[in-house]
Parts: C-alpha cells; sequence; structure tokens
C-alpha cells in the first residue's frame, strides 16, 4: 500500500487523552477488534478472549528516571532525557538547551552531579562522568525524574512512581513504559495462568524515540530509532511449544511484537518461532508487512500520525483500525499510556 502519513490522522477530542491512570490496573475499557466485529467489555473480561494453550508474551523492561534539569557551565538551562546507558559513566541522551551544547560543554544537573558533552551520535549527545564516581544507573536511581510521555501535563507524582511502571518490571533501562502491560495485576495474571494461558517474557528498553512525530510525508521514507531486545531461551521455547499444540501467541504491547517479529525476521524463521539472544532493531511495521509470529495483540489506542498506528494497522487491517478508533472516540474511550485497551486479532493476509 503507498500511504502517506495523513492516512493515520484522526480527531482526537483533548479530554480523552488520560492524565492519570484508572482507579485501578484493570479498572480500564477493552476493544476487542476482530475485523469489522467491535466489542466493547471490561479488560477483566479479558480471560474470556483466551483460551487454553494460548501464551501471552510480556515485556519486563522496568522504566529509569531518565529525566534531569540543570545548566550549563555557561549559566543557560538545560533539560536531559537519556535515551540509553551505553556503558555505566557513559550514555546517549536528548539535551534541550537554547543553544545547541557543543563538545566538551559541561552541565550541571540537578544541583548533584556534573556530565561532559564528549559528542553526537545521530540525534543524540554523549554524556560522559567521571571515571572513579557514581554511575548514570546509580545517578539516575538518586536524582533522576520520571519521564512521563509528552502528552501527560503534570510532573510526575508519587501515583505515577508505581502505576507507570508494570507489575512485572524487572529489568531497567527503558524511559517510557511498555503501557499495555500497566492493565495487568497479579490477581489478573494469577487466573490467566489458573486457566491455562502460558506466560513468558522478554525485554526491550523503550527509548524516547518512541514518541518521536513522523517527519516525513511518504511514511515508506521514515526510519525508526533502534532499540535493544533480549528473547530468553526459556520464552523462545514456549513459542515453539505454543505453535505445536495449536495455540496463539499474544503479544502484549507493540514492545514485544516488535521485538518477537525482529528476532523472527534476523534469525530467518517463517515457522512461527523465534530464535532466543539480543539484538538491536529498528524494524518498521506497516500495511503490507506479513507477520510471522504474533496472531494478536493487546495494545492502548496511541496517538494520530505516530508509527505506532501504522503497526496496529499493519495487524488488524488499515480499514478495521480506522473503523475501531472512531468508534473509541464516539464511545469516549480513554487514549494513549494512561488510557484503555485493545485486543486485536491478525487480520487474515491477502490472498495472492
Amino acid at each position: 500500500m503507498s500511504l502517506t502519513v495523513d492516512d493515520f490522522d484522526f480527531p482526537l477530542p483533548p479530554e480523552l487523552i488520560a492524565q492519570h491512570p484508572a482507579a485501578e490496573r484493570t479498572a480500564s475499557r477493552l476493544l476487542h477488534v476482530a475485523g469489522p466485529a467491535l466489542t466493547d467489555l471490561g479488560f477483566t473480561d479479558l480471560p474470556s478472549l483466551l483460551a487454553p494453550g494460548d501464551l501471552l508474551v510480556f515485556n519486563d523492561t522496568r522504566v529509569i528516571k531518565a529525566r534531569f534539569f540543570g545548566a550549563k557551565d555557561s549559566g543557560g538551562a538545560v533539560e536531559v532525557l537519556v535515551e540509553r546507558i551505553a556503558e555505566p559513566h557513559r550514555a546517549l541522551a536528548q539535551v534541550r538547551a537554547s543553544k545547541s551544547p557543543k563538545p566538551g560543554t559541561r552541565l550541571l544537573l540537578e544541583n548533584s552531579f556534573g556530565v561532559t558533552v564528549t559528542g553526537r551520535e545521530g540525534e543524540f549527545f554523549v554524556l560522559e562522568l567521571p571515571d572513579g564516581g557514581p554511575d548514570f544507573w546509580q545517578l539516575t536511581e538518586a536524582h533522576g525524574r520520571l519521564p512521563l510521555p509528552p502528552y501527560i501535563t503534570h510532573g510526575a507524582e508519587a501515583e505515577d512512581e508505581s502505576r507507570y511502571q508494570t507489575v512485572y518490571a524487572r529489568a531497567p533501562g527503558a524511559v517510557a513504559a511498555p503501557t499495555a502491560g500497566l492493565h495487568f495485576d497479579e490477581a489478573l495474571l494469577g487466573r490467566l495462568k489458573a486457566m491455562g494461558v502460558e506466560q513468558a517474557f522478554l525485554t526491550l528498553h523503550v527509548g524516547a524515540g518512541t514518541f518521536q512525530p513522523v517527519r516525513v510525508s511518504n511514511i515508506a521514507d521514515h526510519h525508526m530509532h533502534s532499540e535493544r531486545f533480549e528473547i530468553p531461551a526459556a520464552t523462545a521455547e514456549a513459542i515453539a511449544a505454543t505453535r505445536a499444540r495449536g495455540g496463539r501467541v499474544v503479544a502484549v504491547g507493540t514492545t514485544s511484537l516488535r521485538a518477537l517479529e525482529s528476532a523472527a525476521l534476523q534469525g530467518r524463521r517463517e515457522d512461527g518461532t523465534v530464535p532466543a539472544g539480543g539484538a538491536e532493531t529498528d524494524i518498521f511495521i506497516t500495511p503490507g508487512y506479513q507477520f510471522r509470529v504474533v496472531d494478536r495483540l493487546v495494545t492502548n489506542f496511541h496517538l494520530p500520525k505516530s508509527t505506532l498506528l501504522m503497526l496496529v494497522a499493519a495487524l488488524a487491517g488499515f480499514d478495521t483500525i480506522r473503523a475501531a478508533y472512531a468508534h473509541a472516540v464516539a464511545q469516549r474511550y480513554r487514549f494513549f499510556s494512561y488510557g484503555d485497551a485493545m485486543l486485536l486479532e491478525r487480520a487474515a493476509p491477502p490472498r495472492a
């Protein structure tokens, strides 16, 4: 399909952008999208849509406190958002300032510690700490601020410290939450396990690039940011076992889907399985993509003109997603990170 970014625009009333999470994790709504059939449910109805032998694949990344405010040696104010901790004393970051800092510029962050800008890697600045002192992992935890998405208008509060993490978050490194997982609590996970729905985990550290707009008209000209993922051997084995018994692989979140599909592509797997191991991915999934692993997707509602909206249109079908989003707006679903959820069925591939 030849599509432009404007094909993925839709009118969204600002009041539908959720600014706070639901009172309880599972209290959100769930829209089941199965082709033209749209069913309004609650998230606690998810088990009724799954079957024993299905496999849920979760992203267990943990959001780090990656935002800092400070000043340059010259006195100019800066805001730093760490994208990735490449080494304990070296990080890649977005830096907002009135003038772009040059190599050699020192920044004092949170009135607590200094970093030096040593260069650029693509759109990111390279920040380095002195050897022998605290590293970036320690300093983010001690002085950083939780990096809420740009469409959430309040600063991070005590509520966000817990609710902008999944209950199964384990591996620190993300600067944005894998938000589809925010709807699950321990009780729901227990219900699913008791009914025979298997659970597996992978890690993809979500970068700030997930919020970057598509700046080209023809989406084929857009280049995705790169993220690191890791698929444990136990998860690769669980997917193979699910395929063997005829179960369905259900990705929880677009990050899980991107990791699974990237692993299959990079491992040249065409049988619905994935190899274990870690790699970088800049996969850009748009309508016309042929899915290899994921049968169904649990996801939130995404931004207009975003790469994630393009991804869900690839999975469920372009016209299906347009209808589903129009329905969600009309029914006053809550959008984005703290909003409601969808369960998407993968559309049948077009006939040759």
